[in-house]
């Protein structure tokens, strides 16, 4: 037998000279280098990883030594503990709820013995591979673990050992959360007929509560369905994505002042006056709180229609379908902003609807290029730059929040207005981009083009390419 700390010993050795790294004086101003410091922090996750994944062996067997059919002679009970999660829980100040996670990743990755006494291979082996290798954590194994045991029994073997391979390997480098969207369209596609009474469900719990509090203040909480859900994200998105813009508007005046100080600081007063003075232009304002204000003023317009002029650019609900899905009304469906999936019937109701667009794929995409005939992307051109990165293609955040920018700029390099020289990016990214250096790299034409983004050396001295764009979060089914 192996020994499972190996791989820790290992682990804690890396982490130990990327430690030793960091704290030697660097170029940053807090006198660490910011490279060290990134390359700290992954040996330190691989540590953590490595921990996690014999720490799953130890509570698989505690589980084993605590089994039911012993009584009182069993493990947990001897040691005056319910169950063997409330006595990991208790060594290790977690929940017993982290506790019985962690049982039953441990139980689907250990050999199991069969009824003759012979060990037999772990239940699942793809997975036991990776998080014994550091590569994937015991929470990421366990939402793919439980996402195939579920589905198991309608899926079939061969597809649920296919589909383990594919999540391990799409599950590297990802947290939790990203983890998430691949997992509920990796549920879809291996049991597309339990997409329809899932979502039934999730309609069944739809509510909205409105209560005010003793101080005032009036608590909106809202569950929504998918279908519920799309008009609302998508129209509260955009706002949120208009003043994001106007923001960064201001920011480049802002900047403009500061240049022309030097030059003529009473002509850059005066204009700073015509614009009411720095102080109006700042927003301070969280995102919560701009989707606040944007909830607030979807529903002035829609009582009074007070106001003409809601920024929301254009904004649609884009809900994507397979032409074969469509025609079979089998499969499922996705709606840009949500990572639920639908069923092709609600696809179907939802296309019928003002301010939906069906977008069918199956067919060769048509490449929307106008070379320099214009400056600004089209919106049909933004529609499939969308179905390409699905948002922001570095961070992904809402499409709402985004604009088309120039990789090659319009005017300093004379960059075409064409979808391989175009890409979604908020606000944010679009600073970190030109700010801190990082290149981008597109692979193939069209929409089915692959997006990777380069860090700058002192970010990552390989520079290795991070993937970005839709390609992150879609199941790649076999």
């Amino acid at each position: 037998m192996s020994d499972p700390f190996a791989t820790v010993v290992e682990a804690l050795t890396a982490a130990q000279a990327a430690w030793a790294r960091a704290d030697a004086p660097g170029v940053g101003d807090d006198g660490f280098s910011g490279a060290a410091l990134t390359q700290l922090n992954s040996a330190v996750a691989r540590l953590r990883r490595q921990v996690d994944a014999v720490h799953a062996q130890v509570a698989a067997r505690v589980a084993w030594a605590s089994r039911p059919e012993l009584g009182n002679a069993g493990l947990a009970r001897k040691e005056g503990f319910r169950t063997p999660a409330s006595l990991i829980a208790a060594a290790t100040g977690t929940t017993p709820g982290a506790a019985a996670k962690l049982v039953a990743v441990g139980q689907a990755t250990e050999p199991r013995l069969t009824l003759t006494g012979q060990e037999a291979p772990p239940r699942h082996p793809a997975v036991a591979q990776a998080l014994t290798e550091g590569q994937i954590s015991v929470e990421a194994s366990a939402a793919i673990i439980g996402m195939l045991d579920r589905v198991a029994l309608r899926a079939g073997r061969e597809a649920i050992e296919q589909a383990e391979q594919t999540l391990v390997q799409q599950a590297v480098g990802l947290s939790l959360d990203q983890l998430a969207k691949i997992l509920q369209r990796a549920e879809a596609w291996l049991d597309p007929d339990g997409v329809e009474p899932r979502e039934e469900d999730l309609r069944a719990q739809r509510s909205v509560h409105v209560r005010e509090d003793r101080n005032g203040l009036v608590h909106i909480t809202a569950k929504l369905d998918p279908e519920t859900a799309a008009p609302v994200k998508t129209a509260i998105d955009a706002l949120v994505g208009s003043e994001l813009r106007r923001r960064d508007d201001a920011r480049d005046n802002a900047s403009d002042d500061a240049r022309d100080i030097a030059r003529d600081p009473a002509r850059t007063g005066a204009r700073k006056n015509a614009r009411g003075g720095a102080d109006a232009d700042a927003d301070r304002r969280s995102i919560t709180q701009l989707q606040a204000d944007a909830l607030a003023t979807i529903c002035r317009h829609v009582l009074g229609c007070e106001r003409s002029d809601v920024p929301t650019a254009g904004a649609t609900v884009v809900v994507r379908v397979s032409a074969q899905d469509l025609e079979s009304g089998l499969g499922h469906a996705t709606i840009d902003g949500l990572n639920q999936p639908i069923s092709i019937a609600t696809a179907r109701r939802m296309a019928a609807g003002g301010g939906i667009i069906p977008c069918v794929l199956g067919t060769d995409s048509e490449i929307l290029d106008f070379g320099r005939a214009k400056r600004l992307f089209t919106p049909a051109q933004k529609l499939a730059l969308i179905e390409r990165d699905g948002g922001c293609a570095m961070c992904g955040a809402p499409p709402g929040w985004t604009q088309v920018h120039h990789l090659l700029w319009w005017t300093r390099d004379a960059g075409p207005t064409d979808l391989n020289n175009g890409m979604l990016l908020c606000v944010r990214c679009h600073h970190r981009i030109h700010d801190d250096g990082w290149e981008i790299r597109i692979e193939g034409k069209g929409v089915r083009a692959r997006v990777w983004f380069v860090p700058p050396r002192h970010v990552d001295p390989a520079r290795v390419p991070r993937p970005g764009g839709r390609a992150r979060f879609d199941y790649l089914a076999g």
